[in-house]
């Protein structure tokens, strides 16, 4: 019972503390309990609710609405961001910050979240470079 009650409080804190999901949390919530989904369809982010939500990739993840949620769970890596929801430009540069899920950018279909305002500025001097060094660099960093 008591597991039961700690397992809930993560869960909660998780949703307001804004955690990312990766593979080694496994009590995350994705993106902050954002819909993932919504970036692609109504082109912002949209807080999802518990009651629509899916476990993939060690995090349960919030949607708007049921068909977002089915949507998702077709093709999970066509809508979840990129680098575990951690920021494009930190992955970019080699390391790893959370990413902040009101920061975002969609680039080639894929979603990239960035920790603040000025990392996103400098994600967008260069684009491409920054994905091309994020991915090189992903390989390297997304295990610690």
């Amino acid at each position: 019972m008591f597991k039961t009650f700690l397992v809930a409080a993560a869960l909660l804190a998780s949703v307001f503390l804004g955690q990312t999901a990766n593979a080694t949390n496994q009590l995350a919530t994705a993106i902050g309990g954002h819909d993932s989904v919504s970036y692609f369809r109504e082109g912002k982010p949209v807080q999802g609710q518990a009651k629509f939500h899916h476990f993939w990739n060690g995090a349960v993840w919030y949607f708007s609405s049921a068909e977002n949620r089915d949507i998702f769970a077709g093709d999970p890596k066509a809508f979840a961001p990129q680098y575990d929801g951690y920021c494009a430009w930190a992955a970019s540069q080699n390391y790893k910050r959370p990413g902040d899920p009101n920061v975002w950018q969609i680039v080639d279909n894929k979603l990239y979240l960035k920790v603040h305002a000025g990392a996103q500025k400098k994600w967008r001097a260069d684009i491409a470079k920054h994905i091309e060094q994020g991915d090189q660099n992903w390989i390297k960093i997304a295990p610690y």
